[in-house]
Parts: C-alpha cells; structure tokens; sequence
C-alpha cells in the first residue's frame, strides 16, 4: 500500500471519505413544519424546549452544550430549595494530623500505672532491687571494633600557606567545620589557623575556640599530622593591612569533593599564601579518601577535649547522676529533648496552646526568621507535618513513648535541653511518670553554673558530657547534637550505640489514636525501641556522616568471638 499524499502529484487525487448514512425515513417523514418533534398536547414552553433540543442532536451540540443545560437545571433546583434544609459536611481530620496526646495521657494513665510488669529493659539484681540492664549486650555478628586513628611520624614538608575558616551554627555544627577544617589543611599540606566562631542570631553565644575546647591539647594532638597555630605570621598579615577581611575568600558550595580543593582552593593558596573559607560548615563532602577521613576522627574523637571549666563541671554531672542511680547499678537514660521556643516555633506545628502559643509562635518566628514564614504564596499546613514525622516530641509524648518501651517511673532519666517552651505546664506530666527525671540546673548550685549560664555551646557541651556517658541516649528530634553523640558512643562502646531513635510518623498515628488500649501501645513501644536495637550498630555507607558511623573510618574489627552475638530482644 502506497501512503496518501495531501498534494497530487500525478493527477491522481486522494480518495473521498464516505458519505454520511442517510437519517432514518421514520425521522425524516415524521417532521412537522415547526420542528422536528411536535408532541401534541404539550404548552408552548414545551414545544419550544422540545424544538431547542432536535437542533441541538441535530447539529449534534449537545457535547458542547450539555455542561452548561447541568449547569443550569441545578441552580433552577438550588433555587427551589430552601438553604437551611441543605446538609453541612465536616471533613474529619486526618488521623495522626492533631495534637491529641494529653487526652491519650489521661486515658492509659491508670493503666500504666498500675502496669507492674517486668520487661527486658529491668531486671532484678541483688534481691528486690531492680536496674536498668545493658539492653544492648554487645555488638553484633561482625564482632567487637576498637578505636583506630594511627598518628603519622610527624615529618613535614614546607608548607603550602595558611588556610583560616569561620565556622558556623551551634556547638556541634560548629564541630564539623573544625574536624573538616583540619582534613582539608593535612590534604592540602597547609597549616591551619584555629578556627573562628561566627556570633549566630539564634544561638547567641559569643565564645570563642579556647572558650570551648581545650586549645593546646588540640595542637598537640594534632602536631604529628596537621599543623595548627593560633594566629597568621605578622609579616603575611602586612600584605593585608592586618585586616582578615582583606584576604581572598572562597565560597565554597556545601559537601564539595577533596578534588575541588585540589583543583581550585590549593592553586590561589599557593599564590596568595593565606586564603579564608566563609562559612565553612558542611563544605566537604562525607566520601572521601581514607587518608582525608582518618584526619577526620582523629580531630574528632582524639584532638577536640573540652575546655577544663566545662570538662571539670561536666564529669561531676556524670558522677552525680551514677551516685543518684547507684542501687540501679549507676545506669541512667539520658534524654535530648527539643521543646524550646525557637524549635516549636521552626516547625510550624500546633500543640495544645491555643491562641498564646499562635501568638508566641508568630512573635518567635519573626524574630529568628524575620518573614520568612510570611511570605507570600507560602502556605503552612501543621497536620501534614505532625503526619510526616517533623513535628518535635513534647515532653509528654517522650513520657509515654519510655513508659511504653519498658522503663518504669524508679528510672534515673537526665535531661539534656534548653529553656523548654511553657515548661510549667509542659514538663508537668513527664515528671510524673519519672520523678527521678533531672537537669543540669537540678544537679548544680547557682554558683556552679553561673560561669556557663549565657553561653548556649557550653551549656550544651555539659549536656553533651552527661549524654556520652549514659547507658541509653534517646534522640527526639534529630540534629547534629544527637549524629555527634551517636558516633562519638560508638566509638567509645565497641562500635554500638545504645541509643532509642524513635519513629515519629508511627507515633504520630498511635497518639492520635483514642481507641488505642495501654497492652497494645506498650506492644508497639517495645516493637519500636526492637527496632532501635538493630540500628545500633550500622556500618558507614559512602554518603553517610563519617560523625555518626565511625566504622571501619575510624574503627577497626577486632576477632568476632561467641560473647560478640546479641541477645534477644
């Protein structure tokens, strides 16, 4: 077969469709001279409808026009109908998307109280006296790891310029530009100027590197793999007029590869002598060669010491919790807690305070983020992000979730946090299922924590002290507080951490829940912290944080033996 062609060529034209069938002879001798259908016995109103409707088939319209005849015959209907006697529709919301956990409180309540059963997170030791067991025994089938960051013989050669950075954010964020800082410098062979903290609008915290970390002990540490000094040489500076702001800086685009230092950031510092990187937080990528990532670990887990005021205070906090839990074997449960003002107000989520928290929250928001939650077009939907897992956990929901994981209320619980938004009321019901529960400002007198009071980093770094040292850290809200303490208790505890990630997005549906009975919670709790279990030792894969899963960066294996297997849950 030959395709058509639209134009002839050769004199032959295309072929003619076919022609229409003819009408029926029934339709086309059964017409009347007024229209094509003439019921008798009808009104004129009738006729003239029946006589707009043939023309309408006949033209074959009625696609096009039978929209709007709908359209048409329902208003004619709503406008007979009076509008009282039309049914309202209330859309339930969706479940999980409300902040109903005080009313679930009130209903397990006497339940839970009265809950005298035993579960794997108690055991009874020395008589009647209950402690917290080791919930998880060891690590699992790939054996126990150790610490393992080799020193270098400490051998240079002459260095290629000087690299300073300004780090941003909080204590931990903070971190993370320090230890990448020192694996950019020794890729680089560079030497590296302490580095400079940036004043955060949120944080407010105006300290500097020796006001948070031991500054000498990190030279030494560092002296056989990475040279560090505390200030760029006078006669550099004179080039510069002895103004920081006067040396070239990079902006470099966040987890960029060791490559682009290579490539870009070793050939200006080699013409310029000394190059800034502003900000530096996040500015490296987390796969890198083995040489970069033992940089890595060793700042972190070796080089960076607190500095002895925090150091000092914050072992005393850890000796004061085991004294406090003694006749539990000096075990306690160390809780991160992310209720303060600033948090709930980032998340946009809506809990129980009615219109002062709406007012509370627009205020904080405008103040920290000024307009960016106003913006035009923006639109926030709080139950969508109570359902997707964002919303903080309020001290409450944290009450319920330990109480339902099996920790009984005689548990030592510290908690790590800030100032706690409303914490009267708020922090009411989880002192009541945990009187045991204290802070850093309940285990010191006002003397004490006077020194740290207006500094939120070092305020941290004690949290962060006590948390370390804990036989079971539960993070609620993510962060590189909780990444950092993850990895670091790894790296202490033979590659496992003990620690409780709790998933939101099902709690979020199981606090919603009122029908919801205190057996059936408790057995999804303990399902729930089964699964943290499991996750307690993780291998680093190649875009995790080096931070969080030291293993086999900065950890080696040691021989698997039969104690090494877990213990069932």
């Amino acid at each position: 077969m030959h395709p058509y062609n639209r134009l002839p060529s050769s004199g032959h034209t295309t072929p003619s469709p076919p022609q229409s069938p003819l009408r029926s002879p029934r339709l086309r001798h059964g017409r009347s001279k007024t229209g094509r259908f003439n019921p008798p016995g009808r009104s004129l109103l009738q006729r003239f409808t029946w006589h707009i409707l043939s023309v309408l088939i006949r033209r074959q319209g009625v696609f096009l026009f039978a929209p709007l005849l709908y359209i048409s015959g329902m208003l004619l209907y709503m406008g007979s109908v009076s509008f009282d006697v039309v049914p309202v529709i209330k859309h339930r919301p969706a479940t999980g998307s409300l902040y109903r956990s005080p009313q679930l409180y009130a209903k397990l309540r006497p339940e839970m109280d009265a809950d005298n059963s035993s579960t794997d997170a108690m055991l009874t030791v020395f008589g009647a006296h209950p402690k917290i067991s080791t919930i998880w025994k060891h690590s699992y089938k790939s054996g126990e790891w150790k610490p393992c960051t080799n020193r270098s013989s400490g051998v240079f050669p002459e260095s290629n310029g000087y690299i300073y950075v300004e780090a941003n954010g909080g204590l931990n964020q903070q971190r993370t530009s320090i230890c990448n800082a020192v694996a950019v410098a020794g890729y680089l062979n560079a030497t590296l100027v302490i580095p400079n903290f940036h004043y955060h609008s949120i944080w407010r915290d105006p300290s500097k590197f020796g006001d948070i970390y031991d500054q000498d002990y990190f030279i030494h540490a560092l002296e056989n793999d990475v040279q560090v000094v505390d200030k760029i040489p006078e006669y550099i500076m004179e080039r510069f007029d002895h103004n920081m702001s006067n040396v070239y800086n990079f902006r470099i685009k966040a987890f960029s590869p060791v490559q682009y230092y290579r490539d870009v950031v070793l050939p200006r510092l080699l013409e310029e002598r000394v190059i800034r990187i502003s900000p530096f937080a996040n500015r490296l990528s987390f796969d890198a060669p083995p040489a970069v990532q033992r940089l890595r670990c060793l700042a972190n887990y070796e080089a960076l010491r607190f500095a002895s005021p925090i150091l000092t205070l914050g072992e005393a906090l850890v000796a004061r919790m085991k004294e406090r839990s003694g006749k539990y074997g000096g075990k306690y449960v160390s809780v991160h807690l992310r209720f303060e003002e600033d948090m709930v107000a980032f998340s946009c989520c809506v809990f129980d305070g009615g219109e002062q928290e709406r007012e509370d929250m627009e205020a904080a928001r405008e103040r920290g983020w000024k307009g960016k939650f106003t913006k035009p077009g923006r639109v926030i939907r709080p139950g969508a992000i109570r359902i997707n897992g964002k919303c903080p956990l309020t001290p409450l929901e944290v009450g319920l979730m330990l109480r339902g994981m099996g920790f009984d209320k005689n548990t030592f619980i510290y908690l790590a946090s800030g100032n706690i938004y409303n914490s009267i009321k708020t922090m009411t019901p989880l002192v009541e299922m945990f009187p045991n529960l204290r802070t850093k400002d309940m285990l010191t007198s006002d003397e004490e924590l006077a020194p740290f009071k207006n500094y939120s980093s070092r305020m941290a770094a004690l949290d962060y002290t006590v948390c370390l040292h804990s036989e079971v850290f539960v993070t609620t809200q993510g962060g590189n507080f909780p990444h950092f303490l993850m990895g670091h208790r790894r790296y202490l505890y033979g590659g496992h951490s003990k620690t409780i990630r709790p998933d939101k997005r099902k709690l979020a549906l199981l606090f919603d829940n009122p029908s919801i009975g205190w057996k059936s919670f408790k057995r999804q709790m303990l399902s729930m912290r089964s699964h943290s279990d499991s996750k307690g030792f993780e291998i680093k894969r190649p875009n995790d944080s080096i931070y969080t899963f030291p293993c086999p960066d900065c950890m080696c294996r040691t021989n698997k033996t039969e104690d090494s297997k877990p213990s069932s849950p």
